[in-house]
Parts: structure tokens; sequence; C-alpha cells
């Protein structure tokens, strides 16, 4: 490994090192046997993305290396793809083994996954009618022949059979159909035929195979037909055109078509598949020595198992951990007297998300507020926030959304967000081409006392009711009106981008967060320089910006006590004697899903705090429009500090992040087992109670 190896873990095997934290979690028989097969789903998606981002992009950088004639550069890339398809291979590897396990364990509750081959008559029965009258008219064949353009007819996302006509005498003839799962659920629970006590499940792939003969009977003649699956996985890439014509938003269109034709980078298929079969594929599909194609077993698109049925007791799932419903809001009003009291923080899905929706939907309505502003990355397919916003523009408020296009696999769905509510008199601004709009400001202008008065909410999530229930996230209410006037300014950047703005409170990409950062981490140095206690502790989903490790490097070296908690890729390589002696790092990955980033400075003693819509990726300091902000409340600082603190004592799903990625779980010693997702609930539901007990007390008084 050379140095600058040595110095930095490539992100492509670290984010491989992150998916197989997901895969631990499968595999791990004190999670609830449901949730275990449930994370072989999101492991599933996981690795989906993985190859239409990471794997495209080695891919494409293979061939500019390539007309670059940097033969050294071509070298090395195409070495990185190499132990990207070994590590690929080992997990499915070890995904087929978990899958194995998995399906014994739900055996010992007398749930079954049966194939084909397994079901009886009487559930032959069942399906034949099942197919005939639910399924049958979601398929229609693609007969593969020289003029079919199979790339262009195959969706990235679908789960394909592909089915070999065998007649004596001629050669065979290949058909593919689609699994509908677009249509209906991809588990069918049969009836019982005796017991009741067994529950049988079969997946909609084995019910077309079971009935192959019914979809091309009177069609094509045959002597025999045999299925296998198979998944086609595309560069996600696409580029906007520059002709100064078209509007934004016209560009965006054309880029999604060009994914859909999009070259494909990985083929996955059933290892049982016969050579002949592959080979047709291979040349169909127009498959490189670049793409990956990756043997498996019989199914294909397991992320689909994110969804998988609970058809037992319900303690076959996770506990359920009711969000709670903070007294910070409720003892209001309304959110605009509470966040008057004092700053607020929530941490979803912790707390109930349902505390920002109300905060826009009484900004709808409230006769003082004249102006909402929001950013908006993803949204939820049916988003309560949005509707709120209509609801502002009929009652005569100025409402400006700006819609950030380019959010990735999200881009269409926002271009029809971005049409709904320009339909009804939302000012929408599709943000900056150069630039994706990554922070998660909403800021309502208020009328009181005739002045207006701004209240800001600044997180690290995104307005998304759906993800707001699985990912972790801050969300800081405030009225301090030197935070909320720069918040105001970040949306003038979005309007005005060449104009100069300065922030001397939030730290704002592309402008100041680098250095901002930068400047923190030299103050430690100081400190340390000084004899006086210095510390960083730091919590991110990324940390691969070079340079930000390189300064991370430097305050170890200094004598800065830094512990870090990345849930991703981390390319930085603790324990490096003489360079990162200091510094550790853990991955917690749990039932909800890492996803704020905070930072807290010691400072001297006096910690400073903040959170952030940043990851410490050059992409988002550098590309993007992102926005961190300090936490002043000294309540709300203390409830981050206490947060990290109990993560950093986890002894159930941490895990270290050493200079391999060996994913090794935090060795417990003699210390008390602590599971820190389990903690944090504890700890915010006892903050409530306290909050009780001083009520109750007060009213004695």
């Amino acid at each position: 490994m050379s140095q600058e190896l040595s110095l930095y873990f490539p992100k492509e095997l670290s984010w491989l090192s992150f998916n197989e934290r997901v895969l631990q979690e499968a595999a791990d028989k004190n999670n609830p046997i449901v949730e275990r097969i449930r994370f072989l789903g999101i492991y599933s998606n996981n690795m989906d993305e993985f190859f239409r981002v990471r794997v495209a992009e080695v891919r494409r950088q293979v061939t500019i290396h390539i007309n670059n004639q940097d033969e050294e550069k071509v070298e090395a890339t195409k070495t990185l793809l190499d132990t990207i398809q070994k590590k690929v291979i080992k997990l499915t590897k070890d995904f087929e083994r978990v899958y194995k396990d998995v399906e014994k364990g739900l055996a010992r509750y007398s749930i079954y996954i049966i194939g084909k081959d397994d079901v009886n008559d009487f559930q032959r029965d069942f399906l034949t009618g099942f197919f005939k009258n639910k399924v049958l008219r979601h398929i229609s064949p693609i007969l593969v022949n020289k003029k079919v353009d199979v790339v262009r007819r195959l969706n990235d996302s679908g789960t394909y059979l592909v089915v070999e006509i065998v007649r004596e005498g001629k050669s065979s003839r290949y058909a593919i159909l689609q699994v509908p799962t677009d249509n209906m659920s991809r588990f069918v629970l049969l009836p019982p035929e005796k017991s009741r006590k067994k529950k049988h499940i079969i997946l909609l792939d084995d019910i077309i195979k079971l009935n192959l003969e019914r979809i091309f009977r009177g069609f094509v003649q045959f002597d025999s037909l045999q299925a296998f699956s198979f998944k086609m996985t595309r560069d996600s890439e696409y580029e906007i055109n520059d002709e100064i014509g078209d509007s934004f938003m016209e560009k965006m269109s054309e880029g999604m078509k060009q994914r859909l034709i999009a070259e494909p980078v990985r083929f996955q298929y059933d290892a049982e598949m016969p050579d002949t079969m592959l080979d047709f594929l291979k040349k169909q599909l127009g498959m490189s020595s670049l793409d990956s194609l990756i043997a498996g077993g019989p199914y294909r698109n397991f992320r689909d198992f994110i969804g998988f049925p609970n058809v037992g007791r319900e303690y076959l799932e996770n506990n359920e951990m009711p969000a709670i419903h903070t007294q910070d809001f409720s003892r209001y009003n309304t959110v605009f007297e509470a966040i008057s009291q004092h700053d607020i923080l929530l941490y979803c899905p912790y707390h109930r998300f349902l505390h920002m929706t109300e905060f826009v939907r009484q900004a709808s309505f409230d006769p003082n507020v004249k102006h909402i502003r929001m950013n908006v990355y993803r949204l939820a397919k049916n988003s309560r926030i949005i509707d709120s916003l209509i609801d502002a523009v009929d009652n005569g408020k100025k409402v400006t959304v700006v819609m950030e296009l380019k959010a990735r696999f999200d881009e269409e769905a926002n271009i029809e967000w971005s049409k709904r509510m320009t339909e009804a008199g939302i000012k929408v601004i599709l943000g900056i081409p150069t630039l994706k709009i990554h922070s998660k400001l909403c800021l309502v202008s208020r009328e009181e006392k005739g002045e207006i008065v701004h209240y800001a909410h600044i997180g690290t999530g995104n307005f998304n009711e759906k993800t707001a229930k699985i990912y972790t996230d801050f969300s800081l209410f405030t009225r301090n009106q030197e935070i909320a006037r720069e918040a105001v300014s970040v949306f003038d950047l979005i309007k005005y981008p060449y104009r100069n703005f300065k922030f001397q409170h939030l730290q704002v990409s592309p402008i100041n967060n680098r250095t901002s950062i930068q400047r923190l981490i030299r103050q430690e140095i100081q400190h340390a320089n000084e004899g006086k206690k210095a510390r960083i502790r730091l919590k991110v989903n990324n940390l691969v910006d070079k340079e930000l490790i390189d300064d991370l490097y430097k305050a170890s070296q200094a004598g800065v006590k830094i512990k870090a908690i990345v849930r991703g890729m981390c390319g930085l390589v603790p324990g490096i004697k003489g360079i990162s002696d200091n510094i550790s790092v853990v991955s917690v990955v749990d039932r909800f899903l890492e996803h704020p980033r905070v930072v807290v400075f010691e400072n001297g003693g006096d910690p400073k705090v903040y959170i952030s819509s940043a990851d410490w990726m050059a992409r988002n300091m550098d590309n993007r429009i992102e926005v961190g902000c300090p936490i002043y409340d000294e309540n709300c600082k203390q409830i981050i500090i206490d947060l990290l603190e109990i993560q950093f004592k986890d002894t159930t799903k941490a895990r270290v992040i050493d200079k391999d990625q060996k994913n090794n779980y935090v060795a417990r010693g003699n210390r008390k087992k602590l599971r820190s997702q389990v903690e944090i609930y504890k700890y915010l539901t006892g903050r409530e109670e306290e909050v009780d007990t001083s009520d109750d007390e007060l009213a004695e008084e």
C-alpha cells in the first residue's frame, strides 16, 4: 500500500465496509427474525445505489484515463475495480449464507419461504387461480429478436426472468419477463391447507415460473420452457445540455431520459443459469470487461425484502418506540409562542416529526405570518408540508420554495412537485444549475408589534414524513434574529449567487463552511499547545475529504483527542503511529439510520457545538449549498453532548473503524451492555418526565 493509500482508505472500499455492517445486522441473531430479513433488503438496496453511483464513477474514470493516455492511473483504477469486484463477490457469498440462516430462523417460528418446487397440489391449485386472476394481466413478454434493443427495454429497478423457449430441432429462442412488483406485493401468503400454525410465503417470481406455459401457449411453439432470474444496474449519471433556449426543468427531464438508457455497470444472475443463456444475455446487454458480473441465488432485487410482511407474532419485529411529543411545544398555544421562550431542539425519530409539520401548518393560517421560505431536497410521496404551503398561498401569504431538481433518484418526483406548487401559486426557485442545494432550512417571517420577526428551522435531515420515522436527525427551531437573518441571506444567495455574502454565525457551503471548520480545528490545536484540554467529537455520515482529514491528523499530532462516529464512508485511518494516535472512530448501525452531522469543539472548557446538513466530503464543502448552525442555547447544547457520549459508550451496535475496516464490534470488557439507540430513547423520555415533575413542583408552590 502506498503512503497515500495508507493515510486515506479508499472511499469505495469503505462504503462496502459500511454495507457489510448492514449485513452484520441481518446475521445478528439478537435481532428479531423479521427485522433480520428486512436488513437483507436494506443491504441489497444499498448495493444497487453503490453500483449506480460509486462503481459507475470508477468505471468512467478508467475511460477518462485511457483517453488521457495516463497508463499509471488506468492501471490503478482498474486495480480498484478488481478489488471492488472481489469484495462484492465475497459479500454476495456472505449474503447467501445469511439468507439461508434467516430462512431457517423463520422456520423455527413456523414461517416458510417456499420455492416453485416445494408447492403441493393444494397450493398449486390456489396459485393457478391467483396467477390467472391477479398476475397475468401485468405481464407482457419481450420476445427477443434482432429488432429488439434489450438494454433500452429494461428498467434499472426491475426484477426480470429470462425464459428459454426450447423446440426440438431448432435453436432456442429467448423471452424476458418483468416481475410486476410495481403492481402488487412480491410476497404472497398461501392459504392454510390444514394447520393454521404453519405460514407459507411464496415469491411472485416463483408463481410466474409455475405458470410459464400459460403465458406463451398459443403465441409461440415450444417443447419446454425454463426461466432464471437476472437484474441489470445502470450508470445513474447524466449530462445537462447547455442549450440556452432550454429551461432548467427541460434539461433535467432530458437528463432523466439519458439515465433510462444509460450503459449497464452490473449484471446479476442466478448461478444455476445455463452458460448458453448467460452468454446470450451478456451479448444483448453489451457487458464489457469493466462491468461486474455477479452470480447468486435464485432471487434478484432483494430490496423488496425491506417490506417483508410479519405474518407471525408481534415479537418477530422490533418493539415499538412511540415518538415523543415534547412539552417544549405542547405547553404553549402556538409554535411561535413556544419558540419565543427558548430555542427548541428535536431529535427525530425519537421526537415526533409532527412538530415540524405543525410549524408549517400553523404558519399557513396565522394572520401575522407574511412569508414562508423553504429548501426542499426530498419529499414524502404524500407531503403534508406541501399541502400546508399551498394552504398558505390560499390564505394570501407569500411562499417561496427552493426545489432541488438534482436530488439523486428523486429528480422526477421533484419535477412533478415543482409543477404542482407553481400551479398552486407558490414561487418555486429551481436552485442553481452548478450547485446542489442540500441545506435544510425553513423560515417563517411574522409581523409582531409592527416589525418583521423571523422564526428559523435549521436541520440535518429532509422535510420528509416517511424518512423522519427511520433516520435520526436534529432540528433546531430558533427566534435568534442574528441566525435567522443569516438564514434569509442563504435564500438570497440561492437567488443571487453572483453577489458577495458574508456569514458570522452560519457555516455555509461553499462560502465559509470549510474555512470555519478549519479555524475551529486550529483553535483546538492552539489549546493543546497551551496545555489546555483539547477535544473534538464528531458525527457524520461520511468522512472522506482529504483536506479536512489532514487537519484532523495535524490536530491528533498536536495532542487533540478526537472521537468520531462515522456511519458510512471513512477515508481517515485511525491509530497510525505519529499521525492519528489520538483519533478513534466507531460506526453505529441499528434499527434507525444514523443521519445527523454534528461536531463539538472543546474550546477550553466552553464547548462550541454545530449541527449541519453537510458531510465531510469535498462535494458538500465546495459544490453544494449546505448550512451548519451553532447551538447557542445551553440546554440544547448539553442535549447534543449527552447524546454523543451515549453513542460513544455503545457496546452492542458500535463497530471499530480501524486501518483495515474489519468491522469488529467494540470490545465490551467489563462494561455493561449498552445499546445507544435504546439508551437515547430512555434519556429523551426521561427529560420529558423531568419537565413534568418540575411543572408539578411549580404548581404546588
